[in-house]
């Protein structure tokens, strides 16, 4: 059973909801000011604040005060944790479905009659 990672449980969890997605994704084109973030998605402003939480405790965001604006930024290099085992759990069930094939194969080889000459 793989190792229990708390903060890859907090990325996923932080990915699993959409509007986050969508505000992560508008930040990987920069930072931009809460209130920015908030216009499209139709949210009050607590509303987007909470999602913005959740981003910043998995550690894909930051925010920091500046002057009355708070500015969120995107910290990329936090998605390798879930690219990294999302990469290890790939290539453990493709080398099962190798296996399988293999195997697979195997089985219609006894089940072929045999060679005529």
């Amino acid at each position: 059973m793989a190792q229990h990672n708390a903060n890859l449980s907090r990325i996923f969890h932080a990915l699993g909801d959409p509007t986050r997605r969508a505000l992560l994704q508008r930040l990987g084109q920069g930072a931009l000011p809460v209130s920015v973030l908030a216009a499209p998605t139709g949210f009050a402003l607590p509303t987007v604040l909470r999602h913005l939480e959740v981003l910043e405790q998995a550690g894909l965001i930051q925010t920091e005060k500046q002057g009355r604006t708070r500015l969120c930024r995107a910290v990329p290099v936090t998605l390798s944790v879930a690219t990294d085992w999302l990469a290890t759990v790939r290539a453990e069930w493709e080398a099962r479905t190798d296996r399988l094939e293999e195997f697979l194969a195997t089985l219609e080889d006894d089940d072929d009659p045999e060679p005529r000459d």
